[in-house]
């Protein structure tokens, strides 16, 4: 959620999760509390069966954000034309503007065939606003029922769905601060997260798609947020119950800025993207 935080573990759980697990598990990448390092280049789940679950893949996601758009409807058709798993929203705050908003485990696809519509008609007309750019991955907590569709395709789900018209997207960046606190402190913090997300989530009000972007982000953010719902109040204020929490309050360096959109376009849901049992 906005202020998720989540770092391999430190996440809070987000709309309709589970709040099991209140101390997160050690961060990969380090040793059991020994200050060691160990190189884990992969996502982790919960163990099914007994077995524990990783995956060598993920899935990335790139929103870009264009004004004097006066032909949106041509903006929808091009994206529509090029085949790839993208969103179109028209701009709240910018009646010239348009975001597009593309996923896909490949990033060889940001710098091939979502370069080239972007620098194709009617997006060469436009007006590039870099300072919205956003792009993550997706990651697992370590406690994931179904580590694939989690980091694959409960995603796509949530951006493709019709019945979530609505979207709130902002990266964000935590205090350093946070990472040197013991684990179960973390994990008191995230769980007032998550009674906030989950009463979200079992209203039907809002849901959400999370994303790291270490190293990825311009302005040197760790996350990216998009909210998404039905209606746009509740991911307003959503936003609004999460600032009083002491991760908000104590550890948030940095939010914004924030893009709200309203769809224009959304790609098919590939088959192999629905159901499914992540949470």
């Amino acid at each position: 959620m906005e202020q998720h935080s989540g770092t391999g573990g430190t996440s809070a759980p987000g709309p309709g999760e589970s709040t099991r697990a209140a101390a997160p598990p050690a961060a990969p990448g380090h040793g059991p509390g020994d200050g060691s390092f160990v190189l884990d280049l992969v996502e982790h789940g919960g163990a099914v069966r007994g077995e524990p679950q990783s995956l060598d893949n993920r899935l990335f996601l790139q929103l870009q954000v264009f004004t004097d758009c006066t032909a949106p409807a041509a903006a929808v058709e091009a994206v529509r034309a090029s085949g790839l798993e993208a969103v179109v929203y028209a701009n709240l705050n910018d009646p010239r503007g348009i975001g597009v908003l593309v996923m896909s485990e490949d990033p060889e696809t940001f710098a091939g065939p979502a370069r080239q519509l972007l620098l194709g008609d009617p997006f060469c007309r436009c007006t590039f606003l870099p300072a919205y750019t956003m792009i993550g991955r997706t990651y697992g907590l370590g406690r994931e029922r179904d580590l694939q569709d989690w980091i694959l395709h409960k995603p796509r789900r949530n951006a493709l769905n019709p019945t979530l018209p609505w979207a709130v997207w902002y990266p964000l960046r935590r205090e350093g601060a946070f990472n040197r606190l013991p684990r179960a402190e973390q994990g008191r913090m995230m769980a007032e997260h998550a009674q906030i997300g989950m009463a979200y989530g079992e209203a039907g009000a809002a849901t959400d798609i999370r994303l790291e972007c270490h190293g990825l982000d311009r302005d040197d953010n760790e996350f990216v947020l998009g909210l998404l719902g039905s209606r746009l109040y509740p991911l307003s204020k959503l936003v609004k119950d999460m600032r009083p929490t002491r991760q908000t309050s104590e550890f948030i360096a940095k939010m914004g800025p924030f893009f709200v959109g309203r769809v224009l376009y959304q790609a098919p849901l590939a088959e192999k993207s629905r159901g499914g049992a992540s949470g």
